[in-house]
């Protein structure tokens, strides 16, 4: 008896400890995550001087179920409702984060004004270009920053410094253009191959997750991050950024530093997203 008592608090220890560090789920299903500097040596930010506050994050991607809910139709290829939803362009993913706000009370974190093109927005192809700023301080959803995307697929304060989010086995956490058909495909990337093995998405949560309790952070599908995409030779406006690789998608686009742009008009069946929330 003593020993299983012993036992007992020492599980208790170790959930408390979890909690603290960031992993603990509320009832709608966000983890907060405990803020930090960087710590898996595979990020891109790690050794820089990024710092982040804490944060919640969804801990799986937005499905099907959850977006017809809130927006009435499906615009899915591959329908089902545990799979996520694809099909939906960074607009159409901002407006959502909105409007669910608003059915639960929420204070909406965008302000989108659908009549003024975005001086910012330098696409030739996106014929949208809605202005959407952040109405700072609201507690609504929204969608995470990549940084705060890369902070929470690298395992946080937590992080075991793994290549994919949450192991170094992509197939173990990962859903991408081998393993998500009929057959385990091997080669190079071919799509035909990928299109004869009747690939697609697949339910989320099916395979393990990460340090934080978050899955599908590697593959399944891309998912929309809210900043403009930059890098050495890219001038912000053109595109936005996309994270996490998709069942289409080699292995290495299931990398956590992988950095992905699409433009904000943009859909396809292996782009989805997944929601976060202030503090």
């Amino acid at each position: 008896m003593r020993k299983l008592i012993i036992f007992l608090l020492i599980e208790l220890m170790l959930v408390v400890s979890a909690c603290s560090q960031g992993g603990a789920e509320k009832e709608d299903g966000l983890v907060f995550i405990k803020g930090g500097a960087f710590v898996n040596t595979k990020s891109n930010y790690h050794g820089g001087d990024a710092v982040l506050s804490g944060f919640y994050i969804g801990k799986y991607e937005v499905t099907q179920k959850e977006w017809v809910e809130i927006m009435g139709t499906n615009p899915s290829r591959f329908i089902g409702d545990n799979l996520p939803v694809e099909g939906v362009s960074w607009y159409d993913v901002v407006e959502y984060c909105n409007k669910r706000s608003l059915l639960e009370g929420l204070e909406p974190h965008y302000n989108i004004d659908k009549y003024t093109k975005d001086p910012n927005n330098k696409s030739e192809n996106d014929s949208v270009k809605w202005t959407v700023t952040i109405n700072e301080g609201a507690n609504g959803y929204r969608l995470p920053t990549e940084a705060e995307w890369e902070y929470a697929a690298s395992g946080g304060q937590l992080s075991k410094s793994y290549k994919y989010s949450g192991s170094n086995q992509a197939d173990e956490v990962a859903w991408y253009w081998r393993n998500v058909g009929e057959e385990y495909l091997t080669g190079d990337w071919n799509w035909p191959a990928i299109e004869n093995n009747r690939s697609q998405t697949q339910p989320v949560g099916g395979k393990k997750p990460n340090e934080l309790g978050l899955y599908d952070m590697s593959g399944n599908v891309r998912e929309w991050c809210w900043d403009w995409y930059v890098d050495a030779s890219d001038n912000p406006g053109g595109f936005r950024v996309v994270r996490g690789g998709g069942w289409i998608g080699d292995v290495g686009s299931s990398e956590l530093s992988y950095r992905g742009k699409f433009e904000a008009n943009g859909f396809g069946p292996d782009q989805g997203f997944r929601v976060s929330r202030n503090e």
